[in-house]
């Protein structure tokens, strides 16, 4: 917990002190773009960041009122000055689905990025109905990646439909994503809203997300998270995995996750990890100051994550999982159980913390289960603890 709170502070003190006094601005329309929404704009947005990230002084890329239809774009780095881009119109994705690629914009290599305002359209819609229907459709292209970039803040910034995942944070170092709104729906297939790969030192705050799968996920080599005043829902909920699909995968370490809603989500704090053998870890994890409204599975850790169920290995998974507190959860779950713990016989869960839990079904009593799973409980909890 005390090296979860200095990552955070230190990075927060960063923070104040990075934000740019920009002293050239690039206005997109200078460069050609066009705002009525069906005019590709995609060079436009590429001469200005050329201008932008060449200036020897901090610049700034305003992007004013308006629709800007931008199709697959990569702005690079490493550039001479940090970047501020200004956003108050809205950058609209192909409705199409058949674009190469896995991304649709995509910032790499850059040290000094903020992004301010404005909204991100994937239109994913004709996607999500081709892969309803059954035939053979593309992945999709994920809204935003960050890639080995670092000092990137995101703020007031607006995603809906992705077409896939939203906002990706990958081998980035040192990052601040605050006021941030994602909104698919429900349905929408792999729609995660922030995806932090392998990345350290980043900083959630006063996110409200609503999606088709996990608000907020941690995948391996992923450490220094800060995850704070959430609100996720529809969704499945927030995720530290999965963990171990390969063996060589690295761990997850060092993450707090407090003062969240969860609203008639899948999930509400969950742990998933594949059943194989792998070198993999999840430790030193806080949850704390949870309210869990008509959630299906508040608490879970699944050692034995396999989606769809096909092709799954059947193997005891060598994730170690340990050093896992929940403190002050409340609320109802849709689901008899809302504590379950389904860890590995041959790599038992140890160290879980359980603190002042409330969580009711249907106004009772609520049950927990447990396998393999170690640890002690404090306070008040209900429902009654399987820890052993």
């Amino acid at each position: 917990m005390a090296k979860s709170f200095l990552s955070f502070l230190l990075f927060s003190i960063l923070v104040v002190f990075y934000l740019p006094l920009s002293k050239a601005e690039y206005n997109i329309m200078s460069f050609g773009a066009k705002s009525n929404g069906h005019t590709d704009s995609t060079k436009a947005f590429l001469k200005a960041w050329s201008s932008a990230c060449s200036s020897s002084n901090e610049a700034t890329i305003y992007v004013p009122s308006g629709k800007f239809l931008v199709g697959h774009v990569q702005f690079k780095g490493p550039c001479k000055s940090r970047v501020l881009i200004k956003m108050k119109g809205t950058l609209l994705a192909p409705s199409d689905y058949k674009g190469s690629g896995n991304e649709w914009i995509v910032f790499k290599n850059i040290d000094g990025l903020a992004i301010q305002g404005g909204t991100v359209d994937g239109r994913g819609q004709a996607l999500w109905k081709c892969k309803e229907s059954g035939k053979n459709c593309p992945h999709g292209w994920r809204s935003m990646l960050f890639d080995h970039s670092k000092n990137i803040k995101i703020e007031d910034l607006t995603s809906v439909n992705s077409k896939q995942f939203h906002i990706v944070i990958h081998s980035t170092q040192r990052v601040m994503l605050r006021k941030v709104t994602i909104i698919a729906p429900d349905e929408s297939p792999n729609t995660d809203g922030i995806s932090i790969q392998k990345s350290s030192d980043v900083t959630v705050l006063d996110a409200n997300i609503k999606t088709g799968d996990d608000c907020i996920s941690m995948s391996g080599g992923t450490r220094n998270v800060w995850a704070e005043r959430i609100s996720c829902g529809p969704g499945h909920g927030i995720s530290i995995g999965s963990i171990g699909k390969s063996y060589n995968e690295k761990g997850v370490q060092n993450i707090t996750v407090k003062d969240t809603v969860f609203t008639g989500s899948d999930n509400g704090l969950r742990i998933k990890a594949w059943g194989r053998p792998t070198t993999a870890y999840v430790r030193g994890v806080v949850f704390e100051n949870s309210i869990m409204k008509n959630v299906k599975n508040p608490i879970i850790i699944n050692q034995n994550y396999c989606p769809h169920s096909k092709n799954c290995p059947n193997k005891h998974s060598g994730v170690t999982i340990s050093d896992i507190s929940y403190n002050n959860i409340q609320g109802s779950s849709k689901s008899s159980v809302a504590v379950k713990f389904d860890c590995s016989p041959a790599n038992p869960c140890k160290g879980i913390s359980l603190k002042n839990i409330k969580l009711t079904y249907h106004g009772g009593l609520a049950k927990s289960s447990c396998k393999y799973a170690r640890g002690k409980s404090y306070g008040n909890v209900n429902p009654k603890s399987c820890l052993t």
